[in-house]
């Protein structure tokens, strides 16, 4: 499996507290059959991105911990204006493997049109947003409708792997699956900041989607799709689709 969202890096966010933190996630991911993960600190005004820190960073890992999970670059890319007018000016520095897909975390109070103009500017310079974790996004829970309205606008989606086995709350699980059962999970990552409460582990959360739906979409979204992501390749979202399962989402609000 391929982990394109984690917190994996020692001393840069709110996630890795040390390098034999981070050595010891690793382990976890590689115990639990991911192969690839994607370091993604955070870029905001709290924890400012610096690419290459972020080398130096992995560079530091990958000799500790060894080659058993394959370490790539991205970030977790707020959306404010001097982070967007950087992104739209060096788009590579920011993106997964530096290629053409963003890592996007929405803060609450701008879901809206300014969230449209901001995500229309990321897709103007060449990228493709992939919205993380929509599912714990107290706005969007409730109005998942809206998720569907990003989708159409181009974006993709990605679910928090441990949503799906209720460590973020009962209504974060049932839009996590209502978003599974209409199609519109792209991928799921772990966004692991350490090894207890959020670790990188993703078997569970593939085992709970394989029996629910089928093995063919597990791998799907969690191997096939963040295989497409660190080459640049393309997502086919008619593949996201289950036949027959499209429903609409006032059907769920009963």
């Amino acid at each position: 499996m391929i982990d394109i969202h984690s917190h994996v890096l020692p001393g840069l966010d709110d996630g890795s507290r040390s390098l034999e933190e981070s050595v010891a996630m690793l382990e976890l991911a590689a115990g639990s059959g991911t192969t690839d993960i994607v370091a993604t600190p955070h870029a905001n005004y709290q924890y400012p991105f610096d690419p290459a820190l972020v080398d130096g960073k992995i560079a530091e890992l990958r000799a500790a911990a060894g080659t058993a999970v394959r370490i790539h670059p991205g970030c977790d890319f707020h959306l404010f204006r001097e982070n967007i007018d950087d992104a739209v000016q060096f788009p590579a520095r920011y993106t997964i493997n530096h290629g053409k897909y963003l890592l996007v975390e929405f803060e609450e109070f701008i879901v809206g049109k300014t969230l449209h103009v901001a995500l229309e500017r990321l897709q103007n310079a060449g990228l493709i947003p992939i919205i993380t974790h929509p599912e714990r996004n107290s706005i969007l829970a409730r109005r998942p409708e809206d998720i569907q309205v990003l989708v159409d606008q181009g974006c993709l989606v990605q679910v928090t792997a441990q949503s799906f086995t209720g460590r973020f709350g009962r209504a974060a699980r049932r839009t996590a699956e209502r978003l599974l059962e209409v199609g519109l999970i792209h991928f799921v990552a772990s966004d692991a900041h350490d090894t207890d409460d959020r670790p990188p582990v993703l078997r569970p959360a593939y085992q709970w989607v394989a029996t629910r739906l089928s093995k063919e979409k597990a791998d799907l979204l969690f191997v096939q799709n963040p295989a497409a992501v660190l080459q640049s390749g393309s997502i086919d979202l008619r593949t996201t689709r289950e036949p027959g399962r499209l429903r609409k989402w006032y059907q769920f609000r009963r």
